[in-house]
C-alpha cells in the first residue's frame, strides 16, 4: 500500500513537470478555419503537442471528473492550474476560429413569405395584419370554409371594394389602428353602400340612425351621412376607437360591441365574471349574430394573409387613390355635376351614396367625390359656371286648393326648400302668386341611384310574377303589423318590397308597394272600401286665433278646395266661424 501511494505521487510530479513543459501555442489558421463547416453542436478537440493522446474537452458547463477530483486537492493545485490554461487555450481557439469572417457583412436576408402575391393593396393590408390568426374554434373554421369555396362573392366584394379600400388603408395608417379593420365592411356590408339591414343600418359601415348622430353623420330628406364613403369612414373609424378604448385595448372585444352594442359585452362579461369564467371574446354568451361576427373577422384576415393556401385568387387592387375631393361651392344638380366631371352619373352616384335625391343638399356638405383623373376637370369647368345655374328652376302658378305640403310633392322637393327659396316665413300662400322650385334637369329615370328611383326598382321588381301590386297610401295610426294583417302577407316582405326596415316609422301620406295573390284583391277592396265607410266622419270645427283654411286643412289632412266647397266662407277666417268638415278620425295631426 506504502508503495502504491509513494508510486502515485511520483507519477503525479512527472505530470506535472511535463505540464509545465507544454508549450501554450495559438491554434493554426487552418485549424481555426476547419471547424466552420463542421455542425454548430460538433465539441472542438485540440491536440497537445508534448502529450501522446489527444483529449476531447467537452463544452465548458460539463466537467470532466478527473479535472473535477484534481481542482479539489490543494496538493494538485499547479497541475489544476496547467490544466486550466489548457481549457483557457482551447476556448479561445473556439471563439476566434472564425476570425477571418469577421470583415465581411451579416447576412440577414429572409424568404418573403408573400412573395407569390401582386403588389397590390391587398399586400398592403397583408404585410401589416395585427390581429391573432392562430385562433382554432370551429366558428372560425365554418367561416373560412364558406369564404374559401365562394370566390365569386370575393370577386363581387373586391371590386366593390375597389372604389373604397384605398382611402380606408389611408385612414387606418394614418391612425395606427390595426389593417385587418380595412376588412370589416366586408362583413357589414359587402362593400354595398346602399346596404340597408333590417335593424335600420344603413352604409358601407351600417350606422343605425342613433349611433349616427352620436358620432356627427347628418341625416335629413336630402343626404345620407351614413352612406358618405369619406363621413362614415371616419365615423366608423373614431367609433372603433372609442370601443378599444372601452374595452381596455382588446379589439375582438370592440369588435363585438360594435356589433351588438358595448351594453350587450359588458353584461355578458359580468355574468362571466359572477361564474368563475374567462371575460375575453371566446368565451362570452353573445347574440348568435354577433358569435359569428368576430370569426367572419379572423377568416377574412386568415384568408387574405394567405389566399393560395385555400385556392382563393384575389383580384388586384391598386395602389393608387381612386378618388379625389372636390368643393361645389354650394347646391348643384348631380347630373349637372357629373357633367363638369365628365363622369357618368351612376358613376358619381357610386362614388356620393349619401346624397338621396337628385342634387346635393342645400345646407351641405357642398363637396363630392370624383375620379381622381377628374379633379382639374370639374375645377375649371365649376369655376366658369354661374351660381344661378347650378339648378334648374321652375316658376310655379299657384292655384285654389294648393298647399306647401302639395306642392312640394307635385315636385319632389321639401316644404322647408320651398320655403327658403321663397323667402316665406310662414305656411300662408295665396292663389295666383308665383313661387320658385328647384327641379331636376332630366327626368326620374336618369336618377337611377337616387333614392325614389331605388325605391321605386325595389316596388317593381315582382311585376314579371303572378302576384297583384296594390298601392296603399299611408294614415295615421297604420303600422307594419296591422298592415301585415290586413293584407295577409308578412311584416318581413311588407318591409322589403319598400326598402325599408320593419321598425322604420310608416309617415302619413307614405305610399306602400303590397304585392298579393289575384284571389285576395277582391277581398281586399272590399275591406278597404268597409273601413273606408267607417271612418269617415262629418266633423264640427269652431274656427279659433290664428287659424287659416291651410292650417285646420293640414290638422284634418283634407285639402282647402274641400273645405271651401263643404262650407260658405271668405277670404279670411275669423274666430268663431264654424265650419263643417268631412274627415277620417283616425288621419287627424
Amino acid at each position: 500500500m506504502i508503495l502504491i501511494k509513494k508510486i502515485t505521487t511520483l507519477g503525479a510530479s512527472l505530470l506535472l513537470t511535463a505540464c509545465n513543459l507544454i508549450p501554450v501555442e495559438r491554434v493554426s489558421q487552418e485549424a481555426q478555419i476547419a471547424p466552420i463547416t463542421a455542425s454548430i453542436n460538433t465539441p472542438a478537440i485540440v491536440t497537445a503537442p508534448a502529450i501522446q493522446t489527444t483529449q476531447t474537452i467537452e463544452p465548458a458547463e460539463q466537467t470532466s471528473p478527473i479535472q473535477a477530483n484534481v481542482t479539489s486537492d490543494p496538493s494538485q493545485e499547479a497541475l489544476a492550474q496547467t490544466l486550466r490554461r489548457i481549457q483557457s487555450t482551447i476556448l479561445l481557439a473556439n471563439i476566434t476560429q472564425s476570425e477571418p469572417f469577421w470583415h465581411l457583412p451579416l447576412d440577414l436576408t429572409r424568404p418573403d413569405p408573400y412573395a407569390q402575391y401582386p403588389d397590390d393593396l391587398y399586400q398592403v393590408i397583408r404585410r401589416n395584419l395585427h390581429f391573432n390568426l392562430e385562433i382554432d374554434d370551429k366558428r372560425v373554421a365554418s367561416q373560412l370554409k364558406w369564404y374559401a369555396s365562394h370566390q365569386n362573392y370575393l370577386n363581387r366584394v373586391s371590386e366593390r371594394a375597389s372604389r373604397y379600400m384605398f382611402h380606408i388603408v389611408a385612414e387606418l395608417q394614418a391612425r395606427d389602428m390595426p389593417m385587418d379593420l380595412a376588412l370589416l365592411p366586408i362583413v357589414e356590408s359587402a362593400f354595398d353602400p346602399f346596404a340597408y339591414s333590417h335593424g335600420r343600418a344603413s352604409g358601407m359601415w351600417q350606422f343605425i340612425p342613433s349611433t349616427g348622430l352620436m358620432f356627427g353623420l347628418k341625416q335629413d330628406w336630402w343626404y345620407d351621412g351614413r352612406r358618405d364613403v369619406v363621413e362614415s369612414t371616419r365615423a366608423a373609424l373614431d367609433y372603433l376607437t372609442h370601443l378599444n378604448k372601452m374595452f381596455d385595448g382588446d379589439w375582438l372585444l370592440a369588435l363585438a360591441s360594435y356589433n351588438s352594442g358595448p351594453g350587450t359585452v359588458r353584461k355578458a362579461q359580468r355574468k362571466n365574471r359572477r361564474a368563475g369564467k374567462a371575460t375575453d371574446f371566446w368565451h362570452l354568451d353573445l347574440p348568435r349574430e354577433t358569435e359569428a361576427y368576430v370569426p367572419k373577422m379572423i377568416a377574412l384576415a386568415t384568408l387574405f394573409k394567405n389566399p393560395e393556401a385555400y385556392g382563393v385568387v384575389l383580384p388586384e387592387v391598386s395602389t393608387e387613390p381612386f378618388f379625389k375631393i372636390v368643393q361645389t361651392g354650394g347646391q348643384i344638380d348631380l347630373a349637372q355635376a357629373a357633367a363638369l366631371a365628365k363622369m357618368e352619373l351612376s358613376d358619381l352616384y357610386m362614388l356620393n351614396p349619401g346624397y338621396n335625391r337628385w342634387a346635393t343638399d342645400p345646407d351641405g356638405p357642398h363637396q363630392l367625390l370624383v375620379f381622381t383623373d377628374r379633379e382639374q376637370i370639374f375645377n375649371d369647368n365649376i369655376a366658369q359656371l354661374p351660381s344661378n345655374q347650378r339648378l334648374t328652376w321652375d316658376r310655379y302658378s299657384i292655384v285654389n286648393g294648393d298647399s306647401l305640403i302639395t306642392i312640394a310633392r307635385k315636385f319632389n322637393v321639401t316644404v322647408s326648400v320651398i320655403k327658403d327659396v321663397n323667402g316665406l316665413k310662414g305656411n300662408l300662400i295665396r292663389a295666383g302668386d308665383k313661387l320658385m322650385i328647384p327641379v331636376a334637369s332630366e327626368n326620374d329615370n336618369f336618377y337611377a341611384l337616387s333614392a325614389d328611383s331605388r325605391l321605386k326598382v325595389k316596388q317593381d321588381a315582382l311585376g314579371s310574377s303572378d302576384l297583384t301590386r296594390i298601392d296603399h297610401r299611408i294614415t295615421y295610426g297604420d303600422t307594419f303589423w296591422d298592415l301585415s294583417m290586413k293584407y295577409n302577407v308578412s311584416v318581413k316582405s311588407l318591409a322589403k318590397w319598400n326598402n325599408m326596415a320593419p321598425r322604420d316609422l310608416l309617415m302619413p301620406g307614405q305610399l306602400l308597394v303590397v304585392w298579393v295573390k289575384p284571389n285576395r284583391v277582391t277581398s281586399v277592396s272590399a275591406s278597404a272600401s268597409a273601413d273606408q265607410r267607417k271612418i269617415v266622419r262629418k266633423v264640427g270645427y269652431v274656427v279659433r286665433n290664428g287659424d287659416s283654411l291651410y292650417r285646420i286643412a293640414d290638422k284634418f289632412n283634407v285639402r282647402i278646395s274641400d273645405i271651401q266647397k263643404w262650407n260658405v266662407v271668405s277670404k279670411y277666417l275669423q274666430p268663431g266661424d264654424r265650419l263643417t268638415l268631412y274627415v277620417d278620425v283616425t288621419n287627424i295631426n
